[in-house]
Parts: C-alpha cells; structure tokens; sequence
C-alpha cells in the first residue's frame, strides 16, 4: 500500500515546492536577493578548494565561427559583452516607455529626481578623481562610483514591504533610470576602444535598416532582433562597445502599432525579459565578477587609493550628492518634494543610491581590464564594501524613517477611532 500512495506523496512535495518558488520569484525583493546570493556563492567558492574550477569556469574559451570570421573570447567575457548587452537592451526598453508614456514624459516630475542622479554620479567622481588626482593610470576609474544598482536598490527597498510610501519607490526608480542614462553616455564616451572604420560602417548600415524598419511601423520582433545581432557583433568588432548595440536597437523599437494602438512592442518585449534579466543574467554577471580570493589581497591593496577612493565615492560621494542637491533644488524653488515623503525618505534613499555593485563592476572591468594595473589591487573590494555598507545604512534609516511614520499613523487611527466613538 505505501508503494501506492509514494507517488502521490512525490507530486504533493512537487507541487508545495513549486509554490515556494513561484510565491518567492513574484516577490519583489527577489532579484535583489538573487543577487546577494550569487555574490555570496562566488565569494565562498574563491576562498575555497574550488577555487580554480571557479577561475577555470569564467576563464573557459568560447568560440563562435563561420569560415575565416570568428569571435573567441573567454566565458567571463562572453557574459560582460554578450548577456550584458540584453541587459542593457532591457534597459533601453524601460528608457524610452518612460519618456515616451512614463515618469520621464512629464518635465517637472523630472527635475527633482534628475537632480538627486546628477548629484549621485558628480559628487562620487570628483571623490574619487580627489584621491587619485597624482595617478593618470587609476583615474581611469572614476566613473566606479558613480553607478547605481537598480536592482539591488529596489530589492532592498522591498524589504521593508508596506512601510515604504509607493513615492518613495517612484522617485528611485526614475533617479536610478536617469543615472543609467548618464552611465550609458559615460561607456559610449570614455570607455570606448581603438575604432575599427569597416565594422563602425556596417553598424551604421544596421541603424539605417533600423530606422527604415520603425518609420513603416515594423512591428516584427524577431525581425528586429535579428538586425540587432549583426549590430551587436559590428560593435563588438568596431571597438565601440558592444553592449550598447542593446540601448541603441532598443530605441528603434516602435512604442505602439499604429494599426492597434493598444499593441506596445517595447512593452511586451520589456515584459517578457523582465524574468530573463533578474533572475538569470544579473545574477550570472555578479557570480562571475564578484569572485574575489580574500587571500590574495594585501593591506596595501585594501588601501590603495582607488580601492579607498571606490569606498569613500559610493558610501559618502552617492548620500551627499543625491541627498544635496535635491535638497537644494527645493530651497531654491526648483523642485518639490514628492507627495507623501520628507527629507529623511531622501537621505535614506541617498544611502541606499550608494549601492553601486553590477553596474560599478561592469565599468570596473571596461576601465581597468587592459590597463594591468589591478593586478596591484582589486576594485571589486571597495565596490563590494562600499555598496554593503551603503545598502545596511540606508536599510536601517529607512526602517527608522518608516517606523516612526507607522507609529504617527497608529496613534492618528487610533485618536479618531476614539472620537469617532465619543460622537456616537
């Protein structure tokens, strides 16, 4: 009789721990709990035994030909120039629903968060250009600090649940949007390789199909997606780099069918990649880039101006530029504080700015991977101490911030229950 009712009991532990992981992946804060723990995993795994699986893993080459073309790089590259450049494309999506239809579309719910990301990506550069003024080689980091981690940011936000006024989130969003905009244009203008004329050509031959393909209102998916392949390989082979073929191609995505207005390519599309993106590829990309062996780091590596400079740009150059100049944009009269929040949401908010990880890793590859300079230090220490200790205060600011405001709410209830009851 057991052997009867196995099977049933198998489907049952089945179904239960479908249910966990469907009631964990629609949580909000999962994606930034993916992250944590991938980063967790490959930080055990590069202080372990296994350490050199690990570095064999993401150093393994992969190589994709036809006849005398071909493309061979490293697995670690594969993710940072391959997969990030969905991301980015994912990204590229989210830009142009939210200035053609979202946040980004009304100018003056723009000022007051533009203001916060202008401050964010400025203050945490000069801090650390500040620190390593005398070394023109680690300069090239500067632009480290100035990234923020959407995802981590909101995935800390949603921690706190209910608590956290919906404005709160809001306003993150679109700073963090902005500041991935400005990220963008700083990989596009400093970040850039020696240019290789004949692939840039074929690059812009794909832009003009593209441009072509959205002004007769093309709304075949695959049909874009195949011209932005060959984009994304003339950029790669251009010097330009690749994972901008991912915002570029998507701008060219038509924001509505002109036959069916109700139709949004950019909308199903941001839709069906929002799982891929969270749960697959940026946790991919932080396993694979935040495998630092502690064993290998010296006291002066810790130290080292632009390890030190990383630290201080994103825990005190994000909360003071953020913070700072949102705070001046309504004194002036610039601005106004969103409805429902007050300086403390902001400086919370500001702290939680300061968690730079995926993106500061990503521009912490493109400034020093050719350089060999971090073969002296390793950035991925301050980006990783820098973005935990930015997440843990602003974490427990916001907590304070909310629980005060809970508790103002409970005892408002609470009076006009009692009025409430008087009157009768």
């Amino acid at each position: 009789m057991a052997t009867q009712h196995e099977p049933d009991v198998i489907d049952e532990v089945i179904v239960e721990v479908k249910d966990v992981v469907s009631d964990f992946l629609n949580r909000e804060a999962a994606p930034g709990i993916l992250l944590m723990a991938a980063t967790v995993l490959a930080l055990i795994i590069a202080n372990s035994p296994l350490d050199t699986l690990y570095d064999q893993l993401i150093t393994l080459p992969v190589e994709v030909s036809a006849g005398t073309w071909a493309i061979d790089k490293p697995l670690l590259l594969w993710i940072n120039d391959g997969l990030m450049a969905v991301f980015f494309f994912h990204v590229g999506l989210e830009l142009k629903r939210e200035i053609c239809e979202g946040e980004l579309s009304n100018p003056k719910k723009i000022v007051f968060p533009a203001a916060g990301a202008v401050g964010g990506m400025l203050l945490p550069a000069l801090i650390y250009v500040g620190v390593n003024w005398e070394n023109p080689v680690a300069i090239a980091g500067w632009a480290i600090p100035a990234a923020t981690d959407i995802a981590f940011a909101l995935g800390i936000l949603a921690l706190l649940g209910s608590r956290i006024p919906t404005s709160l989130k809001v306003f993150l969003v679109t700073l963090a949007i902005i500041d991935d905009i400005g990220a963008i244009v700083i990989i596009a203008l400093f970040y850039t390789d020696h240019i290789t004329a004949s692939a840039l050509y074929i690059a812009g031959g794909c832009l003009v199909v593209l441009w072509q393909m959205n002004r007769r209102n093309v709304v075949d998916i695959p049909a874009y997606i195949m011209v932005g392949l060959v984009l994304w390989v003339a950029m790669l082979k251009s010097g330009v780099h690749a994972t901008l073929a991912g915002v570029v191609l998507a701008g060219f995505i038509p924001i509505r069918d002109e036959k069916d207005p109700s139709y949004s390519p950019v909308t199903r599309l941001e839709h069906g990649l929002n799982g891929s993106v969270s749960f697959a590829i940026l946790p991919l990309f932080a396993f694979a880039n935040a495998g630092i062996s502690f064993g290998n780091i010296s006291p002066e590596g810790i130290f080292h101006p632009v390890t030190f400079g990383i630290f201080l740009g994103l825990l005190l150059g994000k909360q003071i530029g953020v913070f700072g100049f949102c705070f001046l944009m309504v004194k002036l009269g610039l601005a106004k504080l969103p409805e429902g929040l007050n300086f403390k949401h902001i400086y919370g908010c500001a702290l939680l700015c300061g968690v730079g990880f995926t993106m500061s890793l990503f521009i912490g590859g493109l400034a020093f991977e050719q350089t060999g300079i971090n073969q002296i230090f390793d950035e991925r220490v301050g980006i990783l101490a820098g973005s935990l200790v930015s997440a843990i205060l602003g974490y427990l600011v916001l907590r304070i911030v909310s629980s005060g405001n809970q508790q103002q709410g409970d005892v408002a209830s609470n009076a006009s229950k009692f009025t409430g009851n008087t009157v009768k």
